[in-house]
């Protein structure tokens, strides 16, 4: 998809995209601290495609600003805690806070609610599946025998594998391509796949790397990590879906 900047959808007020932080330690001019925080490649890509990228802390009352909003992006980050799906936690889980989760939820189902369009990002992905009823596989490699998923290097690297997609699907339309591959970074991913959700995209093992919510005009999840390369497409897409939906009220005034 092209740059959507110049795009007459995007007139006026700029599109706001709120995304959920994320919590990490970090050392600032000698002092240990804990800051909120996101991805600046996702604050990028969303700001060049016509945006304003609102960072979300998740703390309870966040999904009071769904109202604010005219769509959501979900990024990755820790793992869910099992008890969200029914499960103990595998030795391998390393979930974030029960409370965060929670939060997240009520932020994402207020958004599918609203119709906003939703990017759900690796575990964002698993939240949207968890959300609709479905369960995580919460060691892959348990179950694919290998660690293709999250090569085991000194330093972070992206897996690379070959994906399918559903022909005529939105990610297929987004991911145009003869030969797509993901570029992923995780040891988790979706089990049972929940209600109202359709399965896009797969790994060559099986793996699920991309679903979308049916009969919503744009929710979608992919297990791989958009924001990690130079691919911008998905961001850009929800830039043009959230112009669209940022300009419905008013387009459907002005044809009364």
């Amino acid at each position: 998809m092209n740059s959507v900047t110049n795009d007459p959808v995007h007139a006026g007020r700029r599109p706001v995209i709120g995304i959920c932080a994320r919590t990490a330690p970090v050392t600032l001019q000698g002092s240990d601290l804990v800051v909120a925080l996101a991805l600046q490649s996702h604050v990028a890509f969303l700001s060049e495609a016509g945006c304003t990228p609102l960072l979300l802390p998740l703390l309870p009352g966040a999904e009071d600003l769904v109202g604010r909003l005219d769509g959501l992006l979900v990024p990755g980050g820790p793992d869910l805690d099992p008890a969200l799906y029914g499960e103990e936690p595998h030795p391998a889980t390393r979930a974030m806070s029960p409370e965060a989760d929670r939060v997240e939820l009520a932020l994402m189902r207020r958004a599918l609610e609203a119709r906003l369009p939703v990017l759900a990002i690796c575990r964002g992905m698993q939240l949207l599946n968890v959300l609709h009823g479905g369960t995580l596989h919460q060691h892959l490699s348990d179950v694919t025998g290998h660690d293709g998923h999250r090569p085991r290097t000194p330093s972070f690297t992206l897996g690379r594998h070959p994906l399918k997609l559903l022909p005529g699907s939105r990610i297929a339309g987004i991911v145009d391509e003869d030969e797509p591959e993901t570029a992923c970074h995780h040891h988790q991913a979706v089990d049972r796949i929940g209600t109202g959700l359709t399965v896009t995209g797969w790994a060559e093992d099986g793996t699920v790397e991309a679903v979308e919510v049916t009969d919503h005009p744009f929710a979608i999840g992919v297990q791989w990590e958009s924001g990690h390369t130079a691919d911008k497409r998905l961001h850009q897409a929800l830039a043009y879906a959230a112009g669209r939906q940022k300009n419905a009220p008013a387009a459907a005034i002005s044809n009364h």
